[in-house]
């Protein structure tokens, strides 16, 4: 009963705010069960006075409609000064310490990151670190702000003694000396850095080569004294 006089009364003051109608004097409704109902009713009361207060904003337009965000980070064309396979080679250091996989980096993960590296940080200095980046402020390394670390590095806005400067310089590259002379020589110095890195899986290709070849003669060497022996039978 309480939820279609609600309806009732949310209807007719719409209609009245339309000018549908002219407003009636309504005289209040004998209290029923002494103060049991007066709680819900006040509830339903500040509820329904919200309703009309946004219709009403809406109506005027003051206000607009709330929609959720639909924005979906994509690291390709946000970080346009990076190449794809930059982003791809942070991306996979940036999930190699992400022990959770839940898609960040906390302190903890940061710190052991930072120790691999050979470069550990005190807690007040993790933190620190964290906080240079952290946008969101939710205490943790998304992978957006993973590659914020990387724009400040490449755009000289790291002080040199910084932690985050450190994890710059150790992963793969080392952008002390860029400073502001600007993403392209950051480029350069990672092609150059990817191609040192790469030189030791260049050898494993190369010796996996080497064995695949090996064993191709082998082969072609028993099939040959297969043959040497079915001549003489």
């Amino acid at each position: 009963m309480a939820t279609d006089e609600l309806s009732s009364k949310l209807s007719r003051r719409l209609q009245i705010e339309e000018g549908a109608e002219d407003p009636v004097a309504v005289d209040a409704p004998e209290e029923q069960n002494g103060s049991e109902e007066k709680p819900s009713t006040a509830n339903a009361d500040s509820e329904l006075g919200a309703k009309l207060m946004r219709r009403g904003e809406l109506n005027e337009g003051q206000g607009e409609p709330s929609q959720p965000s639909m924005k979906v980070f994509n690291p390709y064309t946000e970080f346009k000064e990076f190449s794809r396979k930059q982003i791809k080679d942070m991306e996979k250091m940036f999930k190699m310490y992400d022990a959770g996989k839940d898609n960040y980096i906390d302190l903890m993960e940061l710190k052991l990151m930072m120790e691999k590296l050979g470069a550990p940080q005190t807690h007040l200095g993790l933190k620190n670190m964290i906080k240079e980046v952290d946008e969101d402020l939710d205490n943790k390394l998304s992978f957006r702000e993973f590659l914020l670390i990387f724009r400040k590095a490449a755009a000289g806005e790291l002080a040199e003694d910084s932690g985050l400067s450190v994890l710059a310089r150790l992963s793969e590259i080392d952008v002390s000396t860029e400073g502001v002379k600007g993403a392209k020589t950051f480029f350069e110095a990672k092609v150059q850095a990817i191609s040192e890195s790469s030189r030791f899986e260049a050898e494993i290709r190369q010796e996996q080569e080497v064995k695949k070849k090996q064993a191709e003669e082998q082969k072609q060497r028993r099939a040959a004294f297969k043959e040497l022996q079915s001549a003489f039978k």
